[in-house]
């Protein structure tokens, strides 16, 4: 028996110590491929920021351009004079360059048929503002803020950048000049880890900003063949590659900015990777020096090790009780893409899960399902919210647009998620049963039927929501209409199990009861700001706006109609907006947005103490706005 356990304790010793030796070669594979990739997702995550931060740069331009032409229009469409623009030009040039950015050096355009500048600039005899590249591009973008590829300003001779937006008039263009200091100075700071450099090109290969001075101004693509190569491959939209740059290999990060522009990062290799090679061989050092201990202590870290997998265990669940946060975080992002769908797929995964239930499945299959249905429009998240949200009928092309979803949404799930189930009950949920169904035209059992539950699921949410152009259906409508489907449409004992259930539903609860229509009560004593959110808001169906120059007048509204959000300018005239919020909360539940130049943060924290929702400071951006009606009102 001694002899047996001798025999025992040899073997396992000697299978830790061949375990112990894979394990180490392990570490080392594992190490080395994590810190390449880590290094790649590092430099990959940083030249993000630095494109969001040169986007979020040029987007203050094209907001203080959407803001600025907004009120220019109103003047034209009130018959004000080129001079009343004129004024108002070069105030606007000064205000910007003195709050906003330095950088703004100013406002000019075509109104009327007559050139008007900002700062003062009297173009030569002969200057024809219509053949300037300020004034085709905004022409071109119909309407869109555009940007301007890069020229040298003939009055200053400085390197500008313009954005230009075509006025509603379709003639008459506003644009904004934009030296390119700040870009500079944000391309300057581009690196990993202190090594490599950055340059930012626009779309015909011109260095708009470079790291060395010396590059700037220069075309990549026509002269310079070493980079061409280089920038060719970026054109298979590739973020991070490498290659053989002038003798060495470098690895090239890429992003684009504004979807015109080009920011890049080049890094050698040698240098990028030198530390994390000396890291791995200090790793491997220590790793031999624990398996040591281990091969000593090999029977206490037995034990530690059965402890060490009850806090595995415990570990997992608070991972799947984040999985779980995460995919509901998508599906609200999802959901809040689509304004006309208040809770869409949360309803489709309760009534799949329901159905499930009562098909006898398993607390794993109905949580399985309930997943599927939670995620099954996923893929919505590649389509145009224009699309999504658009309130009229859809052309054949936006529909196609529309039925490529499921197989996005599958393309997404496969992945991410382990159970293969849930992505097929995303992709083919919109198959029907006698086979006319989309994308692949499955048939009767062919089609999974995870997504045969969800399809039944997701067709009767769709008829039992409010849409923008009708209420939620009546509950015998939906009944006629998923018996009318049955054998067709739907797998006819999954159609069964969704009439009994309507059945049951005698008070018609399983319906969205959120209206889509919203009141917003604006609160400012000056018409003028009222007037400049209706124009803001003037496309969103969702929203009817109401003014009110005074609190009088707005407690007046409140009796008498119901409001779903207010924005409370915080100085007026007769009391200041906590006075006002003081008096709208004794009597209103209703969530408050104060409006307000004041960007002091006591005053911010006193707002957030007082129960307000948010705070916008003026000039605010129209975007801003909206989101925050959105994402309050709903």
């Amino acid at each position: 028996m001694k002899r047996l356990k001798k025999r025992w304790y040899a073997f396992t010793l000697i299978s830790i110590i061949i375990a112990l030796f894979i394990m180490v070669a392990y570490n080392y594979a594992v190490l080395h491929s994590n810190d390449v990739k880590n290094i790649e997702d590092i430099g990959s995550t940083n030249l993000a920021l630095v494109a969001e931060e040169l986007e979020a740069y040029l987007d203050r331009g094209m907001n203080v351009v959407q803001t600025t032409t907004a009120s220019v229009e109103y003047m034209i469409e009130n018959n004000a004079s080129n001079q009343e623009i004129e004024d108002f030009l070069v105030y606007k040039s000064k205000l910007y360059k003195k709050d906003i950015d330095k950088n703004f050096t100013g406002i000019y355009g075509l109104f009327n048929d007559e050139y008007i500048d900002g700062i003062g600039w009297v173009p030569d005899a002969g200057y024809d503002p219509t053949t300037r590249d300020w004034y085709t591009v905004a022409v071109e973008g119909k309407g869109i803020p555009s940007l301007v590829s890069p020229y040298v300003d003939a009055q200053t001779n400085t390197v500008m950048v313009s954005i230009s937006k075509l006025l509603s008039d379709n003639k008459s263009v506003l644009s904004l000049d934009i030296t390119m200091d700040r870009i500079q100075e944000i391309t300057e700071s581009i690196n990993l880890n202190n090594i490599g450099y950055g340059f930012v090109m626009d779309n015909n290969g011109l260095v708009v900003a470079h790291k060395n001075i010396e590059e700037k101004g220069k075309n990549y693509l026509t002269n310079d063949s070493n980079m061409k190569s280089l920038l060719m491959q970026l054109t298979n939209t590739q973020k991070c590659f490498q290659c053989d740059l002038n003798g060495e290999t470098v690895t090239v990060f890429s992003d684009t900015v504004m979807n015109n522009w080009k920011v890049v990062m080049i890094v050698n290799n040698d240098a990028l990777f030198a530390e994390s090679q000396s890291t791995l061989q200090r790793n491997i050092v220590v790793c031999s020096a624990i398996s040591f201990l281990i091969i000593s202590f090999f029977v206490i870290t037995f034990i530690r090790t059965n402890q060490s997998l009850g806090r595995e265990y415990e570990s997992n669940r608070k991972i799947e009780e984040m999985n779980q946060k995460i995919i509901r975080a998508l599906v609200r992002t999802i959901d809040a893409k689509d304004r006309y769908t208040n809770g869409h797929s949360i309803r489709v995964a309760e009534y799949s899960k329901e159905i499930a239930k009562r098909m006898k499945k398993s607390e794993k299959e109905q949580n399985d399902i309930y997943y599927a249905g939670l995620l099954h429009d996923v893929g919505k998240i590649r389509i145009p919210v224009s699309i999504i949200n658009k309130p009229g009928k859809l052309t054949d092309e936006e529909y196609e647009q529309i039925k490529v979803h499921p197989i996005t949404s599958y393309h997404i799930l496969k992945d991410i998620y382990d159970d293969k189930h849930i992505a097929l009950g995303a992709k083919f949920h919109h198959e029907r049963f006698d086979g006319k169904g989309y994308p692949n035209g499955l048939k009767g059992d062919n089609i999974p039927e995870i997504a045969r539950i969800i399809g039944v699921a997701d067709t009767y949410d769709a008829m039992a929501s409010n849409r923008s152009y009708r209420n939620a259906l009546p509950q015998d409508v939906i009944r006629s209409e998923i018996e009318k489907g049955r054998g067709t449409q739907f797998d006819p004992d999954i159609a069964n199990i969704m009439l009994q259930m309507i059945d049951e539903d005698k008070s018609y609860t399983l319906k969205e009861t959120k209206s889509l229509q919203k009141r917003v009560l604006i609160v400012d004593d000056e018409p003028m700001n009222i007037k400049m959110i209706e124009l803001i808001m003037k496309d969103e169906q969702m929203y009817e706006i109401i003014g009110a120059c005074s609190v009088k007048e707005a407690l007046s509204i409140l009796e008498n109609q119901e409001i779903n959000l207010i924005l409370l300018d915080l100085i007026m005239p007769e009391m200041d907006g906590f006075e006002a919020l003081s008096l709208i909360k004794e009597q209103y539940n209703i969530p408050v947005v104060f409006m307000t130049g004041d960007k002091n943060i006591e005053t911010l924290e006193k707002a957030a103490e007082h129960g307000v929702e948010d705070y916008l400071t003026k000039p605010f951006l129209p975007l801003a706005l909206k989101e925050i009606m959105h994402s309050i009102s709903n």
